[in-house]
């Protein structure tokens, strides 16, 4: 009879100290999960500053567009100057909005599959903006120099002067040169299966790294 009850509360401690191993264990895999998801956020946090920055930037470039076209209706070479600054702004402000608003929107109490999703699409969209708001800096400055200049007094009956025609001209074969680089560049890095590049960023890769770290703890 002694035995018998030895043996159950043998068995009933073994289940205990079961549970509390289990709980433990959950403790310290919900710890480590937040603080791998801290370190996500905390990667972010550059991408988002980075982005306010842009949208500021944005609505900079949108107020001097308008101006500089509104200014010069009489002279093509600005007013096309100042329309191009316009709608360059208008991309700036609305694509930065975009990301914001996919950085802002991860789940991150959902599974790390469901995350790592949310943060390749945040990736994809980020390369579009980093090629239509980022690259283009290399030939945008003419039209934004331009733009300047169309703040001064201008004299329609003179015309537009010939460095402006020749920057403006400067900037749509340096685009077109430079995207058509770029396209290049992206098929053979998807013939080498190289998924890196000037337009992926580096605090992104930094949170989608932390991420395949916790799905193989997760696996294991």
């Amino acid at each position: 009879m002694d035995a018998t009850m030895e043996l159950d509360e043998l068995k009933q401690a073994w289940q205990v100290l079961g549970r509390q191993l289990e709980r433990q264990e959950l403790l310290q895999w919900h710890l480590l999960r937040e603080r791998k998801l801290e370190g996500v956020r905390h990667s972010l946090r550059s991408l988002t500053w980075g982005q306010v920055l842009q949208a500021l930037l944005g609505i900079g470039l949108i107020a001097l567009g308008v101006a500089c076209w509104t200014r010069n209706t009489a002279v093509p070479g600005m007013f096309w100057a100042g329309v191009l600054v316009h709608g360059f702004g208008v991309a700036h402000a609305a694509l930065a909005g975009i990301t914001l608003g996919l950085a802002g929107t991860i789940d991150y109490s959902a599974p790390v599959v469901r995350i790592q999703k949310q943060m390749a699409r945040l990736q994809c969209f980020y390369a579009f903006n980093s090629n239509v708001c980022g690259a283009p800096w290399m030939v945008m400055w003419l039209p934004v120099t331009v733009a300047f200049a169309g703040l001064g007094a201008v004299d329609p009956a003179a015309g537009t002067p010939p460095w402006i025609w020749w920057s403006l001209a400067v900037s749509a074969l340096g685009l077109v040169a430079m995207y058509a680089w770029n396209w290049r560049v992206r098929r053979r890095r998807t013939a080498r299966r190289d998924g890196r590049g000037f337009d992926e960023s580096s605090a992104i890769r930094r949170g989608r790294a932390l991420l395949d770290e916790l799905a193989e703890l997760e696996r294991d």
